[in-house]
């Protein structure tokens, strides 16, 4: 009897899978349909946050409770991606291949810069007053406030720029004014000592002979203070 049961709890597909089968279906127990609603509803949301990092997918899912209560998960964002999504729809519906559809998406995109470029450029012409036509007494008054206001930044700019221009000449001068005045003084002291050497009392100066035992001297004058002495005089007889 005993091997009998344990053969029997063995073949048991209860016991061999942990739990019997759930039959999809609905849940006729409140509380047991709002605690399976809870548990599921966890679990996907974390499939979902796992497909979006472990594979890089933009994921966007969206629950709704039996009471109209919102629950939402997306990696970018779910109006972007139920957007893109209805844009793929559309256009897989419509031209029935990628390449169409991308072909399609181009043009719309260089359609909307082209009208882009345009503005700008009509913009750019009403700035400087060109193509004024098309523009009634409230658009020019408006574009007359832009261009003031625009004139207004640029000459608090140019002044800016004017008064840095010129503390920065101010700073100049000065600099230079310092430097004029050191080498005025450097001039005065080289001038001042070479007058002084001018002034100095030149040394008596000698010539040397090649002769030897002679020196001759120049510089010395001859003193008429000593007597001469008187030559002889040579008489006749």
């Amino acid at each position: 009897m005993e091997v009998q049961s344990d053969q029997s709890r063995e073949t048991s597909p209860q016991r061999r899978n942990g739990r019997g089968k759930i039959a999809i279906k609905r849940i006729e127990n409140t509380t047991n349909r709002q605690v399976t609603f809870c548990k599921r509803r966890n679990g996907l949301l974390k499939k979902a946050y796992e497909l979006s990092v472990l594979c890089d997918a933009e994921v966007a899912l969206v629950v709704f409770s039996s009471r109209g209560r919102l629950y939402e998960y997306s990696n970018n964002s779910v109006k972007a991606t139920i957007d893109k999504y209805k844009k793929a729809s559309s256009d897989s519906s419509n031209n029935g291949s990628i390449s169409e559809a991308n072909t399609q998406y181009y043009q719309q995109e260089s359609s909307k810069l082209r009208a882009q470029i345009s503005n700008m450029q009509n913009q750019n012409k009403h700035m400087i007053g060109e193509a004024l036509g098309a523009l009634n007494l409230k658009d020019l008054k408006n574009l007359e406030n832009k261009v003031e206001k625009g004139l207004s930044k640029i000459r608090s700019k140019k002044n800016e720029l004017l008064y840095a221009e010129i503390e920065f000449m101010r700073k100049r001068e000065i600099e230079l004014y310092h430097n004029n005045q050191c080498l005025r003084a450097k001039i005065a002291e080289s001038e001042r000592v070479h007058q002084h050497m001018n002034l100095m009392p030149r040394s008596c100066e000698f010539e040397f002979v090649d002769a030897p035992n002679f020196l001759q001297v120049n510089g010395l004058q001859s003193n008429d203070d000593y007597p001469k002495q008187e030559e002889p005089q040579l008489q006749l007889m």
